[in-house]
């Protein structure tokens, strides 16, 4: 595990490759950054009470997928960096 990417502080340049990946993933399927923004930290508050998580790295996504019958749907995918399982 590498606990130095845990502890650093992000550049300002990861700062607004972050918001520019949450602003062309709302673009995709219609959702504001602000809606984003509320899932993700929605995501993380629950998580948060069963395993330390790291919030600041987490990613979320959604896409649209092809679901047999039913077309594209939206899909959300979350990467959310455990720290420890045991809270």
């Amino acid at each position: 595990m590498d606990f130095g990417r845990i502890f650093r502080k992000k550049s300002s340049r990861d700062i607004a490759k972050d918001r520019l990946k949450i602003l062309l993933i709302s673009d995709r399927v219609n959702c504001s950054p602000e809606m984003m923004e509320m899932i993700k930290t929605d995501i993380a508050k629950v998580i948060s009470k069963y395993m330390k998580i790291d919030a600041q790295s987490m990613e979320i996504q959604i896409t649209k997928t092809g679901i047999k019958g039913r077309g594209k749907t939206p899909s959300l995918y979350a990467s959310i960096p455990i720290i420890d399982l045991n809270k």
